[in-house]
């Protein structure tokens, strides 16, 4: 009577969570810790996304929007889309706005998937995908990514692992935790697998505008009859530093928008009206896209940094990363795996950071190191590591 649902015995704890409250834990006792280990940007929202909103707040926007988000929050987001990715969406009828990436995940699985159905993901990869799975009823298929490829897509991987019950394949571009920005040869490979055996495709963009060495990150839906086979998820938590926010959106054809809409009035009904409201005023001004701009200049500095001191330390192999603002690195040399470094990391050094088995079952020599911090906390976060491997 009091067990949980059966639906959750294969849905698993977050680890990214469990590094976070050990992290706390230590600064309880008086530790001073440096946090490499959560996706959430250090600055401050942007600005005129703030300032927006509090006038929404002043306006008396705090009444219900439709279920579809707002109609003017549809319409500013169709044109990002459009100028980024040269794909037109119907506001009305092809856009839903959720409480967050995570929400639009939870959407996704629980509106298309079936008990049953196979769903293949590209690790490593953010933990929600599996779990949402599994929650779904569905059946999480594996494909694991290669460090020797720069975890670009392995197509001949991705036919072997379809059969009959699969349904749709799952790809985060750029990726969380790698950094990869899939290549246009391997995308379009993907198309035509996908075309061939009638698959739809999840599309987690949400570091789509946090992208390097003056790469393009293209959606797959932006390549040829992909589009209707594609769900698109975005949102303002990365590029805009909302996270606590809850802002995201879900991009598709209408009758895969129905299905999620149906989940969505039941789950959450709307996001807040006033924070949709003071992002439809802004999100596509020019002061906006300056700020963002200046925040991925900042990650790049961040990055190029990180990456400087990693090659100095021979015990440590890594890619480097083409977007988002992770680093996915093997450990292996140091003669500990990734859980093992990320433990005594923390405990010896106050540096936490994410262990590779939390986003791969192929990960276990691997941890996530997350630049999203201040230049200082990043300076000072990897001396500390190289001081740590000295030690060892």
């Amino acid at each position: 009577m009091n067990k949980g649902a059966a639906r959750l015995n294969e849905v698993k704890a977050s680890k990214i969570r469990a590094v976070s409250d050990k992290a706390n834990a230590l600064e309880a006792l008086g530790r001073s810790i440096i946090r490499f280990s959560t996706g959430e940007p250090d600055f401050a929202t942007v600005s005129s996304i703030k300032q927006a909103t509090i006038q929404a707040i002043e306006d008396n926007y705090s009444h219900y929007a439709s279920n579809r988000g707002d109609l003017k929050l549809r319409k500013e987001v169709s044109e990002l889309v459009k100028c980024h990715h040269g794909i037109h969406y119907d506001p009305s009828e092809e856009i839903l706005i959720t409480s967050g990436g995570s929400e639009a995940i939870n959407h996704v699985m629980l509106g298309l998937i079936n008990p049953e159905d196979e769903v293949i993901v590209c690790t490593p990869a953010f933990l929600s995908y599996e779990n949402m799975i599994h929650m779904a009823g569905g059946i999480f298929v594996d494909v694991p990514l290669k460090k020797e490829n720069g975890f670009q897509l392995d197509i001949e991987e991705i036919k072997e692992a379809i059969t009959p019950r699969t349904k749709m394949i799952i790809i985060n571009n750029p990726c969380n935790p790698t950094g990869a920005v899939y290549d246009p040869v391997s995308i379009q490979a993907l198309c035509d697998v996908c075309i061939q055996h009638d698959l739809l495709v999840f599309s987690d963009e949400i570091y789509d505008q946090l992208v390097y060495d003056e790469r393009k990150c293209r959606s797959i839906a932006a390549y040829p009859s992909m589009k209707q086979r594609t769900i698109m998820m975005n949102g303002f938590s990365k590029a805009y530093a909302m996270t606590g926010w809850r802002l995201a959106y879900l991009c598709a054809d209408k009758e895969l928008i129905e299905p999620l809409l149906k989940v969505h009035q039941y789950a959450t009904t709307c996001a807040p009206t006033f924070i949709q409201v003071g992002v439809a005023k802004v999100m596509n001004n020019e002061t906006t896209r300056k700020e963002v701009q200046e925040m991925v200049r900042c990650f790049d500095q961040r990055r190029q940094k990180v990456i400087r001191v990693l090659k100095e330390i021979p015990e440590l192999d890594f890619v480097i990363p083409q977007g988002a603002f992770y680093v996915f690195i093997d450990v292996s040399k140091t003669g500990l795996d990734g859980q093992q470094f990320a433990d005594a990391l923390l405990e010896e050094k106050g540096v936490a950071v994410v262990p590779g088995n939390a986003l791969g079952s192929q990960c276990n020599d691997f941890i996530r190191l997350s630049y999203a911090t201040s230049d200082e906390n990043v300076m000072m976060g990897m001396q500390l590591i190289k001081e740590f491997i000295k030690e060892l």
